[in-house]
């Protein structure tokens, strides 16, 4: 299945500090790129989170973020005693020096220390984060999945289209060929001077081995059973295309190249129209 490299996909679920979202963005890139942007609880998992995402893309820019919702958490909270205490110990002896000195009950929670959340067994915490990764995953697998299919179909129509071509310029090689021999004919019926016996075959032939593009339209056509052929593949694929790609613009080229004839001249024209149309569509796909 050809997968895009271009997608969105989203993600919830419970776990020990409240509601974990994950969000995956994907773009395409050459090689695999992860951007993650965890926060500070979940920091230390960075390394698990990256494994995860590696074993399941190959290619593409990925912008991972995971956010927690804890407001559900707040009756959770809890004093530390103990550090209260000792903040009662030092109020009393600065009241003692500072006897007008007022702290509200607002600025005495906020001190650092005095309000905590209970611990949080890591093993759960990395447990949670995973599942919401990997459900988040499987979410951005399916969106890839879906753009890949579209963009297999624009390729597959262009695949048509160059297949359609080649046909074409073989059924248009006799009649250049012939074309060709009339006009060197032509030439050499204009010369004044005696041409010596056999001039004709060895010009004509000279002149075919120039335009003979055999070779260029066979190789088309492999490349055209080659690009199917991958476009079927269940696994990663860009970087094959890719490489393709430059052989049908190669092939394409020479063909305009060697051309005698406008029809064949306008033919590489639409060649490499089609195969620029395939290139882009191929930046996009794993």
């Amino acid at each position: 299945m050809i997968r895009s490299m271009t997608a969105y996909a989203s993600a919830e679920a419970s776990g020990p500090l409240g509601t974990l979202v994950c969000e995956l963005r994907t773009v395409n890139h050459r090689y695999l790129e992860q951007s993650p942007r965890l926060p500070d609880e979940l920091r230390r998992f960075e390394s698990t989170l990256r494994e995860r995402v590696a074993a399941r893309l190959s290619r593409g820019k990925v912008d991972i973020t995971v956010r927690v919702r804890s407001e559900d958490r707040a009756d959770a909270l809890e004093v530390d005693e103990a550090q209260l205490t000792r903040l009662a110990g030092l109020a009393a002896q600065l009241n003692k020096r500072f006897p007008k000195l007022d702290v509200s009950l607002t600025e005495l929670l906020r001190f650092p220390g005095v309000m905590r959340q209970p611990s949080v067994d890591a093993d759960a915490l990395e447990a949670a984060l995973v599942d919401v990764l990997e459900e988040a995953l499987t979410a951005l697998a399916d969106s890839r999945g879906r753009e890949g299919s579209k963009l297999a179909a624009i390729i597959g129509e262009r695949l048509d289209g160059i297949e359609a071509i080649v046909a074409q310029v073989r059924e248009w090689l006799p009649t250049i060929r012939e074309a060709l021999r009339a006009k060197l004919e032509g030439r050499l019926a204009d010369i004044k001077a005696p041409v010596e016996p056999g001039r004709i075959e060895q010009e004509l032939v000279m002149q075919l081995s120039r335009m003979d593009v055999d070779e260029e339209l066979d190789r088309l056509g492999a490349h055209i059973s080659e690009a199917r052929r991958i476009l079927a593949l269940d696994e990663p694929v860009g970087r094959r295309l890719d490489f393709l790609m430059q052989e049908f613009n190669r092939e394409a080229n020479t063909l305009g190249s060697k051309s005698v004839d406008t029809r064949t001249t306008n033919a590489a024209v639409e060649l490499k129209v089609l195969i620029e149309q395939m290139r882009e569509q191929v930046q996009n796909i794993e």
